[in-house]
């Protein structure tokens, strides 16, 4: 059967990572692989513009590992990512892409994570490090990194790197890599600092573009108007009344401001809801656990300012608020992307004073759609039923130092041992082991016998610590 263009068999891959990709899910390329790949896999530099979601990772990832040789024991590809939890995605995806590989080592370096970690990671070797750009330099001044071997330099998010104010530490590793290297940068948007990083050192760059645009079918978009006024609680009394009224699973709600994320979340947690917030100035601890909470559905909803929730992916989100209507048309599309992933639908809400219009019209020019306006006063409560979470986190003191697996957990909570009934594996939710602390989600109704079990019957036979990370 002749492969169609979309087929990944239509790329000239080897067998055994055609079969791994297969296997993984990957049958047909999305428009950014398919336009990204062949010119990637020539060893071109590129410039490729889509939204998160669209597929980049293994667009770029496809590419850094077809032009790596397992067996020399040197970095040969850095990915620079704008914070840790893209980072951190994109090493999951790389490993999961050099499955069929020898023995590929990917390390992760950002920071909120001791460097003598890092650097015992890169002393036992690394083909592919992923990291954020002050970190990386942080090693490279060390010199616990070196990039003579370096074949293939990814920036992704580059705009948001660039608003992060990253362009000079950005230009400071490409300095550092050997001139005669493939360079793929991937951006949502395509500011002018941009071109000023392709210009700096870029051979020749082919531009792709994808469109930022969604299937209309699948994100039902609706827009709300706000009195003027309604800077204050109004805006915020607002989300309350969305939220009751179409009673989404999990909720990503977009603020332009820290302090309208922090005011919309102490509102919330006052009306009943299970919300937490997400900006710049947490440390990397609270980060972690507010995303873990989030991803593994329990909690309710996710305030967030756009840098501080770029790179996020979160699987089968049902609804975006808009709360402030964002004056960029492209970071609209950006973040009403974020609902209606693979094959689930999503509704994306916007609440609009008079004074936001202006930025409404260009988000209908980009879309070339009309928006479809609602009333606030339509908006009524579908249950005297609280909206809570399905699941509820258990936090377990010990990680990976203490070689804890997810496994480990699994097993801790379906196997016989002690006096506490096993649960079965659909009561058990998202398991995250991190470098201290492990994080497993548990349906709500079972939560307190869930520790029980756990503090009782321990983890690998050994007693455990245990406790709520939510309200229950």
């Amino acid at each position: 059967m002749t492969p169609t263009p979309t087929d990944f068999s239509a790329l000239p891959l080897a067998p055994h990572v055609l079969a791994n990709l297969t296997q993984l899910g990957y049958t047909q390329m999305t428009p950014i692989q398919a336009a990204s790949l062949p010119v990637a896999l020539l060893g071109k530099d590129l410039i490729a513009q889509a939204k998160t979601g669209s597929g980049k990772t293994a667009a770029f990832g496809i590419a850094l590992l077809a032009n790596l040789n397992a067996r020399r024991f040197a970095v040969q590809s850095v990915v620079l990512c704008p914070t840790r939890e893209l980072a951190d995605q994109v090493a999951t995806e790389i490993r999961r892409l050099a499955r069929a590989e020898e023995n590929i080592k990917v390390v992760v370096l950002c920071g909120g994570v001791p460097l003598r970690n890092q650097t015992a990671s890169l002393e036992n070797g690394a083909h592919i490090v992923v990291g954020t750009p002050g970190r990386i330099m942080d090693h490279l001044a060390r010199g616990n990194l070196t990039l003579e071997a370096l074949n293939t330099l990814v920036l992704d998010e580059a705009d948001r790197m660039l608003d992060m104010g990253f362009f000079d530490d950005i230009c400071t590793v490409a300095r550092q890599c050997p001139k005669e290297r493939q360079t793929l940068l991937f951006s949502a948007t395509y500011p002018e600092g941009i071109e000023k990083l392709s210009h700096q050192f870029m051979k020749a760059p082919q531009t792709i573009t994808v469109q930022a645009q969604h299937e209309k079918t699948k994100i039902q978009q609706r827009w709300y108007e706000v009195p003027h006024s309604a800077q204050g609680e109004a805006r915020l009394a607002a989300v309350a009344d969305v939220l009751r009224h179409y009673r989404p699973a999990s909720t990503l709600a977009f603020c332009n401001t820290k302090a309208q994320c922090r005011a919309l979340v102490s509102y919330l947690k006052d009306q009943g809801f299970s919300a937490l917030a997400l900006f710049g100035e947490l440390e990397q601890r609270e980060r972690d656990q507010v995303l873990v909470q989030f991803a593994n559905r329990s909690c309710s909803v996710l305030v967030a300012t756009d840098v501080a929730a770029r790179g996020l992916d979160i699987a089968q989100l049902a609804m975006v608020i808009n709360v402030d209507v964002t004056p960029d048309p492209e970071v609209h599309i950006h973040r009403i992307g974020r609902t209606g992933r693979a094959d689930e639908e999503g509704w994306a809400i916007s609440l609009v004073s008079m004074d936001e219009m202006g930025n409404v019209g260009k988000i209908e020019q980009l879309q070339k759609a009309e928006s479809e306006w609602h009333k606030l006063e339509a908006l009524t409560p579908a249950s005297k039923e609280p909206l809570l979470p399905p699941m509820v986190t258990l936090q377990i003191v010990g990680g990976r130092k203490e070689k804890i697996r997810a496994g480990d957990v699994l097993g801790a909570l379906t196997g016989d041992a002690g006096d506490v009934p096993p649960f079965t594996r659909e009561q058990v939710g998202k398991i995250n082991v991190n470098e201290f602390s492990t994080y497993v989600a548990v349906e709500r109704s079972l939560a307190a016998r869930a520790q029980q079990k756990l503090s009782r019957g321990g983890v690998k036979g050994k007693s455990v610590k245990v406790r709520f990370m939510d309200e229950i």
